[in-house]
């Protein structure tokens, strides 16, 4: 019942913020806090017992829903799923513990946050597909709240474009889930009975409609160009833990369903538009680099970088899933590396997101030509935004770098042309984070801010954690590598 747990104890506190409303702040933050941990430590715990040279799916739960109609309570996880949800977890901890003005509802607010957090979780950890469509939908609810509430500027329009956007996505998925559900017999959700039988081999124009409607809606959540325009006034206008879990955990929803759904439950159909995905992904990886340069204010250019980085991702799903003739290890450095990706952007984003937060408590402004400077006046803070930076652009040593180096080392074992086309994001995203850098940290500081102060303990204590993620990453990454090689063997070789 360890995956239960998981998911189960942010819900109950969640339940036990919302019902009360004697809970000060400080007391309402710490139960949050604490909350938030426990599933960490959980999954933590299953990493350490996880079995490489097991069976695909382990610690499985299965309670029986509705019998009937091959419904039940499925949980379990492959090496993916585990290394992406004990991050999403950490993120969820981190982002929780950061300081934010809860604008006078500090109860309501946490609620809504450990609320998402068990969500989210259930997302990875659903071997059903109605309940991975369910805790997929209410990850919109939880997101719609917070960013209207307590977002800033623009806020409440900013959370309806995002609830609509996916919403539609959401629907596309609908449509597909019973696509595939009525396409096996007996009928049944069971994802493991998915993978296996592939019912959908052979289908012709049923398949590809049910291909193209879970593209479609894993495509508006990753986002991928042309469905992003939903993502840059949604992080702009968002607190800046909350966007820290949009792009850390939300974003992942969308690669990870690609690679849960189509990617497994569809292997023939996937192959067969794999160069198209792969095309989509590079024009992603470019789009979100190059209008990311050309962005002057600090939350909306990271976003941007965020629609480039989740194209590295999508660029290695589809190479994973090219079924070339002899590019297996190709194909299987790709997958790899598209999962350490979500993982290290999860991490590095979030803490640049978190930094962005730290931005707006302090002075409410993201213009980047209004900073300059605040190297001598906040050590602390440009020490980690130089760090995060340089882990985003995929400098070695940092885990960036493993993931790109994974996703691109396969691409050109499978589409050589394409990784070269790919690498010159990675030069634009350097560009674009060293202006960035030299901008707000370097050159003369504005009078006005003499007195800007450099982060408090919590705040850098929050930073430093997840710093210390994707550096260990980057320096030692065998324990995040042998988790997910097992998996991604399973899914490729089998196929």
């Amino acid at each position: 019942m360890i995956l239960t747990a998981a998911l189960g104890l942010p819900m109950l506190g969640a339940l036990a913020l919302a019902v009360s409303s004697r809970w000060t702040e400080t007391a309402a933050r710490r139960c949050a806090i604490a909350v938030s941990v426990l599933p960490v430590l959980l999954l933590i715990w299953a990493w350490r017992q996880f079995d490489p040279q097991g069976t695909l799916f382990q610690f499985v739960e299965e309670v029986p829903w509705v019998p009937s109609l091959g419904m039940g309570y499925r949980l379990g996880v492959d090496g993916i799923a585990l290394a992406v949800a004990t991050m999403s977890a950490l993120v969820f901890s981190a982002s929780i513990a950061y300081p934010v003005d809860t604008k006078h509802q500090p109860r309501q607010y946490y609620a809504w946050m450990l609320f998402l957090q068990s969500v989210s979780l259930g997302v990875f950890l659903a071997l059903d597909l109605l309940l991975f469509y369910v805790f997929f939908d209410l990850s919109l609810v939880g997101m719609f709240f917070l960013i209207g509430r307590w977002g800033h500027g623009q806020a409440q329009l900013a959370a309806f474009k995002f609830f609509l956007y996916t919403f539609c996505g959401s629907l596309l998925l609908l449509l597909a889930i019973i696509g595939l559900y009525l396409s096996v017999e007996p009928h049944t959700f069971d994802m493991r009975v998915l993978i296996e039988q592939q019912p959908l081999a052979g289908a012709g124009m049923t398949a590809a409609l049910v291909f193209l409607a879970l593209m479609l809606g894993f495509a508006i959540k990753t986002p991928m160009v042309p469905v992003h325009t939903w993502l840059p006034q949604a992080h702009v206008d968002a607190p800046g833990p909350v966007s820290a879990i949009l792009a850390g955990v939300l974003l992942k929803m969308g690669t990870y369903g690609i690679i849960r759904i189509p990617f497994a439950m569809m292997a023939e159909t996937f192959s067969r538009h794999a160069l198209v995905i792969a095309l989509f992904a590079v024009a992603s990886i470019l789009y979100g680099a190059f209008v990311a340069l050309g962005q002057r204010n600090l939350k909306r250019r990271i976003a941007y970088t965020s629609i480039n980085h989740m194209g590295y991702t999508v660029l290695g799903i589809a190479v994973a899933g090219a079924l070339i003739q002899d590019t297996g290890y190709a194909r299987e450095l790709a997958l790899v590396g598209a999962t350490v990706e979500m993982v290290a952007h999860g991490l590095i984003t979030g803490a640049l997101f978190l930094i962005c937060g730290s931005f707006w408590q302090r002075t409410e402004e993201y213009d980047l030509d209004s900073y300059g400077g605040l190297l001598r006046q906040a050590p602390w803070l440009t020490a980690f935004a130089v760090l995060a930076s340089f882990a985003s652009l995929g400098l070695p040593g940092l885990a960036g770098f493993v993931a790109e180096f994974h996703i691109f080392a396969g691409t050109f074992g499978v589409y050589p042309w394409l990784a070269v086309i790919g690498v010159l994001g990675i030069l634009v995203t350097a560009a674009l984070f060293l202006q960035m850098l030299q901008k707000v940290f370097f050159g003369a500081m504005p009078e006005r801010w003499a007195q800007f102060e450099d982060l408090r303990p919590v705040e850098w204590g929050v930073l430093a954690v997840l710093s210390a993620g994707f550096v260990i990453i980057g320096v030692a990454p065998a324990f995040l590598l042998t988790l997910v090689e097992a998996s991604a063997t399973l899914l490729v070789g089998g196929r």
